[in-house]
Order: C-alpha cells, then sequence, then structure tokens
C-alpha cells in the first residue's frame, strides 16, 4: 500500500513536470514565431552584444542578417545574433510648470528643531 502512493505520487510529480515543460516550449515558440514575423527589413534592431542597428537584410539559407549601425556602415552577422525589435519610445507628457497658484505658501509656523526669527532674538 505504501509502495502503491509512492508511485503514484512520482506519476503525479513527473505529469506536473511534462506538462510544465510542455507548456513552456510552446510559449518559447510562439515569442519566437513573433519576433521572426517582426524581422523585416528596415526595423531597428538589438544583437545579443549590444549593437543597435537598421535591418537591411536577411538571409535564411546562409543564417546571417545585415544591419546599418550608422549610415554607411553595414555590418554582416549571424541571424541568431539579433535579439529583439526596438520599439519607438513614446514621448512621455511634460509635467506641468510651478506657478503661483500650484505652490503652497510658506508657514510661518516652524517645523520641530527649526528656528524662528524670533528664536534667534531670544537667543542673543
Amino acid at each position: 500500500m505504501d509502495q502503491t502512493l509512492l508511485y503514484v505520487a512520482l506519476g503525479a510529480v513527473l505529469v506536473v513536470f511534462i506538462f510544465l515543460s510542455w507548456r513552456n516550449s510552446k510559449k518559447r515558440q510562439k515569442e519566437q514565431a513573433e519576433l521572426k514575423d517582426k524581422m523585416v527589413p528596415g526595423v531597428e534592431i538589438m544583437t545579443s552584444t549590444g549593437i543597435y542597428g537598421t535591418l537591411i537584410s536577411v538571409d535564411d539559407d546562409k543564417n546571417e542578417a545585415v544591419i546599418e549601425t550608422a549610415p554607411g556602415q553595414t555590418l554582416r552577422i549571424h541571424k541568431q545574433t539579433l535579439l529583439k525589435v526596438v520599439e519607438p519610445e513614446v514621448a512621455e507628457a511634460e509635467e506641468p510648470s510651478l506657478n503661483e497658484s500650484s505652490v503652497e505658501p510658506i508657514s510661518e509656523k516652524a517645523e520641530f528643531g527649526e528656528r524662528t526669527a524670533s528664536d534667534k532674538k531670544d537667543a542673543e
């Protein structure tokens, strides 16, 4: 009876492990397919070594890509070093400038530990 329970528990752990492995594999395949769809000439990319450039061409037969890092400067690299497509950054809204209506008046009452003008007169 104890061995049967042990075998059932080991079987359940094995089933959970296989399910999680299968799910992660499907997720990675989906991400790779999305990345491949985004890798079209003209997009801004980043390589695994941190080089940014514009994708010029991709040759699937030779497993290489040509990127332009500066005007007239091209690099021929292995296709697997293409890490991600750089999305254009959205400009953040500027914070409103401070005007007199948004500034709180300075209180005449001293905070704990602060000296005021009347304290200085008393000390003299």
